[in-house]
């Protein structure tokens, strides 16, 4: 059969899969130590995107902005970065690190924020704060381009390139850049190296996202990854990046600029994905891979047996959400003898089209899959409402629920932003546990669904 990727054929976009690139950015810096972002622009490009990270965590985030009014337009806005930065340090003493986050208004009526940066470090900083350790950041990240995929990409090469400070000898690490996860991924990763015995810088360090409420207090979730940690990034044996499109040009950078070998990817989602991940692994540091991930793997694999050919083989599955997380799953939908024959990749990269993963899959599906580039929710269900596409199962984030909401099709909820289910961030999606839960969560949804409309709810009393 065929493998189609084409581009969405309408000029306009009905209901966005992704945001823009600014919250890419902003998600990254919040996963920093002692760093608050400083969007440049009007208030919303932080106040929706704070409420997103809000609604998927159920925490509450520090972010700041520049808070552009309409005078920016003609006068410009670069005194409001200068009021910003000055603000941030006077109220945070222990604020080390401040991201300047380009919007698509201010990179329109070009302010020159790398200009402002040199003028502050010479000025303000030196004058005002002259004991206090202080990075600024430009991080440009134009909205009527790219998405918050492409956004979270530039910004982890940003911190990086900033901070990456090579010393004589090698720390004994490797850099693992995650991508956009949750923090059950980053405890998923670490407890798989662990395994290993290999130490790994973990770029974004989120695990505390997941904040506890104690008795002195909330506590502000925010990241863990230190600046000595991104300092550290230059002198690593190695560098993973999980993902092709969250965080490979920092990997790439690093081995250009510092010798330090970069592997990008795959995405360890499923068995086959996971297997390689650690072969990498291994391959990078020479840790044996141990008998107890063997185990692992092989629980896995038995929980996989237990669903796979009597419930998911067969089903037609869409999948939409952030590129790498896509592409993974319907790889690992594949490898459950399920059909994923819609994926909806939804913003303007070009690259998609050349992606290996999806060339490869040409060669080996036995059923029909269309890739959408730039695509949008109309999309779904246009194929849905007007073309006669038959679907099992939806996977992607909550900004698509009414689609199966309306179209009577059971969806699991993966991706991010999750808000209409509890704790969706406490389960990974990565690792021999991600596949287990995957492949659990996809058969419920499906046993529920065939109780719910009694279609094939016999099935289950013989099982």
């Amino acid at each position: 059969m065929s493998c189609s990727i084409k581009v969405k054929d309408r000029v306009g976009t009905i209901n966005p899969i992704f945001t823009c690139q600014p919250a890419g950015a902003q998600y990254v810096s919040i996963g920093v130590k002692d760093c608050i972002g400083l969007v440049h622009g009007g208030q919303g490009c932080v106040m929706f995107v704070r409420l997103t990270m809000s609604q998927h965590f159920k925490e509450s985030f520090e972010l700041a902005s520049s808070s552009v009014h309409e005078d920016a337009a003609v006068f410009g806005a670069l005194h409001r970065v200068e009021q910003g930065v000055d603000v941030l340090l006077m109220r945070y003493p222990e604020l080390k690190v401040i991201p300047i986050i380009t919007t698509c208004s201010t990179e329109v009526i070009g302010d020159d924020v790398d200009g402002v940066v040199s003028k502050l470090e010479a000025g303000l900083l030196k004058t005002k704060y002259p004991d206090r350790e202080v990075h600024l950041i430009p991080i440009h990240t134009p909205s009527f381009v790219g998405s918050q995929i492409s956004g979270y990409d530039v910004a982890v090469k940003a911190f990086v390139e900033h901070f990456a400070k090579k010393e004589a000898e090698k720390n004994g690490k490797i850099n693992l850049i995650t991508g956009w996860v949750n923090p059950a991924d980053v405890t998923e990763l670490k407890a798989l190296l662990a395994e290993m015995k290999v130490d790994a810088t973990v770029l974004f360090e989120i695990e505390t996202f997941d904040s506890p409420i104690m008795p002195d207090g909330n506590h502000v979730s925010h990241g863990e990854t230190t600046i000595a940690d991104l300092q550290s990034t230059a002198n690593a044996i190695g560098t993973i990046a999980l993902n092709k499109y969250e965080g490979a040009k920092a990997a790439q950078y690093l081995e250009n600029e510092f010798d330090v070998p970069a592997i990008i990817g795959p995405t360890p989602i499923g068995i086959r994905n996971t297997d390689t991940f650690l072969a990498n692994v291994k391959k990078m540091t020479g840790k044996a891979i141990p008998e107890s991930l063997v185990r692992k793997r092989g629980i896995a694999l038995d929980a996989i047996a237990d669903v796979s050919h009597m419930f998911l083989a067969g089903k037609k599955v869409a999948i939409y959400g952030n590129p790498d997380l896509v592409i993974g799953l319907a790889e690992y939908c594949i490898d459950l003898e399920m059909e994923p024959v819609l994926l909806l990749l939804g913003d303007d990269n070009g690259g998609y089209k050349t992606d290996q993963r999806i060339v490869n899959m040409l060669d080996n599906l036995a059923f029909e899959m269309e890739v959408i580039t730039n695509a949008d929710f109309w999309e779904l269900e246009d194929r849905i409402k007007n073309k006669g596409l038959k679907l099992d199962l939806i996977l992607g984030h909550s900004k698509g629920r009414f689609i199966p909401i309306d179209y009577n099709i059971p969806m699991v909820r993966v991706g991010y932003p999750v808000y209409d289910r509890a704790g969706g961030f406490r389960h990974p999606v990565v690792g021999y546990e991600g596949a287990i839960w995957l492949a659990e969560e996809m058969a419920n949804h499906i046993f529920t669904d065939m109780e719910y409309k009694h279609n094939k709810e016999w099935v289950l009393n013989v099982w």
